[in-house]
């Protein structure tokens, strides 16, 4: 961690019980009639020029909630941390259609306001390959000197204070061509799970595939820091989500002194 900035835990989580949330997950889409009819379930098919589901609720579902507030999680992170773990309340439940993916990002940005040992785990709720749209991490973003300009700008944003649109770019080549580092990524299995800090540079791949690609963002940290009032005991979330005239990044990294995209 200290060194790439990242953690992959291969087979952390018990496979059968993310197979079982995997499988509740896609009947509740199917209930939501986002799913090929046609196509069986558990593979998640998309309909061309189909939409997205509602996912907050089902990511409270005792099958889902087994997974990504695994025992697993928390033994890990206890002996990871030295002391008990918490985990914010808010869980990040993602289905990624075709074609869609994640801009190259420092989750600081979001969630910067509590613990300084705050970590993300991505959980794949799926075999995932990287053509169905996979985590990647910028190795060494965290720490590399050719990263500190971003670190102390972007780096100590925050969305709702700011205004900000909170992707650095779209682009996950533009980092490494102009700052250094190397992005990485890997296919992932049920019960994998990678974790990082606030200050790793990650993104996902485009989803190529017809088919949705599940997975959870959490966030665990020390039981006695202090934690984002917006991620816990029904904290607000964001505050800037639809409003349309956020700051874009282009003008903030100019007014940053950093490269244009």
């Amino acid at each position: 961690m200290a060194e790439d900035g990242y953690l992959l835990l291969r087979g952390l989580i018990d496979r059968e019980k993310v197979k079982q949330a995997r499988a509740t997950i896609l009947h509740y889409m199917h209930e939501q009639n986002v799913l090929t009819p046609d196509a069986p379930i558990l593979e998640g098919v998309m309909p061309r020029g189909g939409r997205g589901a509602k996912m907050k609720r089902i990511a409270y579902h005792e099958d889902v909630l087994a997974v990504i507030q695994a025992t697993e999680l928390f033994d890990f992170f206890a002996a990871y941390f030295g002391e008990p773990a918490l985990t914010f309340d808010y869980k990040w439940l993602r289905a990624v259609g075709n074609e869609q993916y994640t801009g190259a990002h420092y989750d600081f940005v979001y969630m910067g306001r509590g613990s300084g040992n705050l970590h993300t785990v991505w959980i794949p709720l799926g075999d995932t390959t990287v053509d169905h749209g996979t985590l990647a991490v910028c190795k060494g973003s965290h720490n590399l000197s050719s990263f500190a300009r971003i670190r102390d700008t972007y780096g100590r944003m925050d969305v709702d204070r700011d205004g900000i649109d909170g992707w650095f770019t779209k682009d996950p080549m533009e980092i490494v061509e102009k700052f250094g580092g190397e992005w990485q990524t890997s296919e992932f299995f049920m019960g994998d799970v990678i974790l990082f800090g606030m200050h790793t540079m990650h993104a996902s791949t485009t989803n190529l595939t017809n088919r949705f690609r599940l997975s959870c963002d959490v966030r665990f940290q020390p039981a006695s820091d202090p934690a984002d009032e917006r991620w816990v005991a029904g904290g607000p979330g964001h505050t800037v989500h639809g409003i349309k005239d956020l700051i874009p990044m282009e003008k903030a990294r100019a007014q940053w002194g950093l490269p244009a995209g």
